[in-house]
C-alpha cells in the first residue's frame, strides 16, 4: 500500500469519526427522546431509509443498466442512511432542523448495524459484484467503532459539559467538512480516468434521479407539518459516505472504478438535492405560517395544528 493510499485511508477515518463526534456534540437527549416518542414518524422514517431507499437504489441501477462499478457504488450509497449533510439540508431549506438533526443521528447509528447485511442481500439478489460478499462482522465492527463510539463520546460531553460541547462543536464540524472535501477530491483526482469515463454515461444521471426520488420518498413517508416532511425528504436523499467508503476498502480493495463511481454518485446527488432545498427556502421566506399550512398536502391540516 503506497503512501498516498495510507494518507487517503487516514483522512477517511478522521472524516467519519469527526462527523459523528460533531453529531454527538450537537445532539441533546431531549431532542433524541422527542424523536423516539413520535412512534409513527420514527417507523415511517426507518421504513423509508432502511428498506425503500436501498430498494430504490437497486431499481435505479437496474433500470439504467449501470456497469458493475457504478451499480455497486449506487447500492453502497443507497444502503447507507444518515448522511450528515442531510441535517444541513434541513437548515438550507428552513425546515424542521431539530427533527432532521435528531433523525440523521439516529439513522447513522442504526445504519452502522444494518449497512453490511443490507448490501450483501441486494448484491446477491442483483447478482453483481462478482460474488463478492461483505465481511459483515468486520465491517460492522469497523463502522460501529468509527461511528457509534465518537457519537457516544460527543453525546456524553454534551450532556455533562454542555459549554465545552458548544465550544468544541464548531471545530469538529469544520474538521468534518474539510476532510469530506479532501476525501471527495481524493476520490475524484485519484481515480480521474474512471470519473472521466463516467461523463456522458448514465451513471451520473442515475445518481441524480436516485436522489430526487429518494427525496420524494422521504417526504411521503413522514408525518407532521410540511416543513418536517420535506426535512425528512432531505435526510433520506443524502446518504452516509462513511460506511460506503469503509466497504470499498474492506471488500473491494479500494478499487479505483468503484471509488470514482462513488464520488460521481455523491456529487450528482448533491447537485439534485441542493436546488430543491434552495427552492423550498425561497418559498418559505415569502410565506406566512398560515400559507405554509395551506401548502401542506391534503390531510395534514389536523397534524399541523396538533404539532
Amino acid at each position: 500500500m503506497n503512501t498516498l493510499q495510507l494518507l487517503f485511508n487516514a483522512v477517511t477515518v478522521i472524516f467519519i469519526a469527526t462527523t459523528m463526534f460533531a453529531a454527538g456534540l450537537g445532539a441533546t437527549l431531549p431532542a433524541l427522546r422527542a424523536v423516539f416518542s413520535n412512534v409513527l414518524l420514527l417507523l415511517l422514517v426507518l421504513l423509508a431509509n432502511l428498506v425503500a431507499v436501498p430498494l430504490l437504489g437497486w431499481g435505479v441501477a437496474a433500470l439504467f443498466g449501470l456497469p458493475s462499478a457504478s451499480f455497486i457504488a449506487l447500492l453502497l450509497i443507497a444502503s447507507s442512511p444518515g448522511g450528515p449533510f442531510g441535517a444541513k439540508l434541513g437548515m438550507v431549506q428552513n425546515g424542521d432542523v431539530a427533527a432532521g438533526a435528531a433523525m440523521q443521528v439516529l439513522l447513522s447509528a442504526v445504519g452502522s448495524i444494518t449497512f453490511g447485511p443490507t448490501v450483501n442481500v441486494i448484491l446477491q439478489a442483483a447478482n453483481v459484484g462478482g460474488g463478492v460478499a461483505l465481511d459483515v462482522p468486520a465491517l460492522m465492527l469497523t463502522v460501529m467503532v468509527l461511528q457509534l463510539v465518537p457519537f457516544a463520546v460527543g453525546l456524553v460531553v454534551r450532556h455533562y459539559a454542555p459549554l465545552t460541547a458548544l465550544s468544541w462543536h464548531p471545530a469538529a464540524a469544520k474538521t468534518s467538512n474539510v476532510t469530506f472535501l479532501i476525501v471527495l477530491a481524493g476520490m475524484l483526482l485519484g481515480n480521474w480516468r474512471d470519473v472521466v469515463e463516467l461523463i456522458g454515461s448514465l451513471s451520473l444521471l442515475a445518481g441524480f434521479v436516485f436522489a430526487i426520488v429518494a427525496f420524494a420518498l422521504g417526504t411521503a413517508l413522514a408525518t407532521g407539518p410540511w416543513a418536517r416532511r420535506t426535512t425528512m425528504g432531505g435526510v433520506a436523499a443524502v446518504r452516509n459516505a462513511g460506511p460506503a467508503l469503509a466497504a470499498v476498502g474492506i471488500a473491494f480493495g479500494n478499487e479505483p472504478a468503484i471509488l470514482g463511481a462513488l464520488a460521481a454518485v455523491l456529487l450528482s446527488g448533491l447537485a439534485a438535492t441542493l436546488p430543491i432545498a434552495a427552492l423550498l427556502s425561497r418559498r418559505r421566506a415569502t410565506q406566512s405560517p398560515e400559507s405554509d399550512r395551506l401548502a401542506s398536502p391534503p390531510g395534514n391540516e389536523r397534524q399541523n395544528r396538533e404539532t
